[in-house]
């Protein structure tokens, strides 16, 4: 499989690191930035400043969109009409109708649509998702998630703090993360949602915020997350009704149930990496029509929580979905 890549921003080194593991062929990297293209292409592959040269060159069969995220809809659409199958970075876009026109994209011209959710691929949630699939704490009743960032201008491009661009901020980015590892890992999805921001540092978008989620197996989570906060944090606490699972990509995954704890996974070498391995491995499975770890529609409905919470956060009140 050749595979051209359109944003070379921080994970792009994932991405190529992840297709020379799995054997495939990076033909093709695309940025404004022709340098930081450069700088990610390996030997021999081909370097473009505009995603449409990449469409029309017949060097790829399949396209990585790597960029801002209000450029995921419409990028993705053109590369389906272009009969290329695409990747597709969280979220999956900024609106539900941009969403829609994608699903539709993808449909009407036979290719292959997934979008990249990370956390499906990270081995500290992988290993908290098989032990709740053994039983070993019962049905998830409660999730706590909170995790920190730094949503600091100047802390990372700016496009991250023009809601135009953006669609929002630290929820939109950080809080898409963690409403798709709750729902996936409590197995359901959400019915009602509230939420308060803050928006600080004068970043013109919201910079922490809280959601309270309601799902519709009678499950309740969390998410907190928090930026420029003393130390980093990324924990994931899952009550269930007999025992209690934590994953943490850097501390690792436990349970403990009726006072006795057991070790479901150690990070070891970079937990990162290998997601994103795992990740285009999935997506090539997808290409041959095996169903992906994670389905457009689960990726959409990320987005319409998101969205929901934004309006939750503005009316002061819960908002049904």
């Amino acid at each position: 499989m050749r595979i051209g890549l359109i944003g070379a921003g921080a994970v792009a080194p994932y991405y190529a690191t992840a297709a020379r593991e799995l054997g495939f062929e990076l033909a093709a990297v695309c940025d404004v930035n022709e340098d930081a293209a450069r700088a990610v292409a390996p030997e021999g592959a081909a370097v473009f400043g505009d995603h449409r040269e990449l469409y029309a060159s017949g060097t790829v069969d399949a396209v990585i969109v790597n960029t801002p995220h209000a450029l995921h809809a419409p990028m993705m659409v053109e590369a389906a009409e272009a009969g290329l199958h695409t990747l597709v970075e969280k979220p999956m876009a900024i609106s539900l109708e941009e969403c829609d026109r994608m699903m539709q994209a993808a449909a009407e011209h036979s290719t292959t649509l997934m979008i990249g959710h990370i956390q499906h691929y990270m081995p500290d949630k992988l290993a908290a998702a098989a032990a709740i699939a053994e039983g070993e704490i019962g049905q998830p009743i409660l999730l706590r998630d909170y995790r920190t960032t730094d949503y600091r201008p100047g802390g990372r491009s700016g496009w991250f703090f023009s809601k135009l661009i953006a669609g929002g901020g630290a929820l939109m980015n950080i809080g898409a993360h963690c409403v798709d590892r709750t729902m996936w890992l409590a197995g359901s999805w959400t019915s009602a949602v509230s939420a308060n921001t803050v928006g600080r540092h004068d970043a013109g978008v919201e910079t922490d915020g809280m959601l309270h989620l309601q799902l519709q197996n009678g499950s309740t989570a969390s998410i907190t997350i928090v930026s420029d906060a003393p130390e980093y944090s990324d924990e994931l606490v899952i009550v269930g009704e007999s025992g209690v699972i934590v994953a943490d990509p850097n501390r690792g995954t436990r349970s403990h149930v009726e006072g006795y704890t057991r070790t479901l996974w150690e990070p070891e070498g970079d937990p990162v990496e290998a997601a994103f391995t795992a990740e285009l491995s999935d997506f090539a499975a997808a290409i041959a029509g095996v169903q992906p770890s994670v389905s457009v529609e689960h990726a959409r409905h990320v987005v319409e929580v998101v969205l929901a919470a934004y309006q939750a956060a503005e009316a002061g009140q819960p908002v049904a979905l």
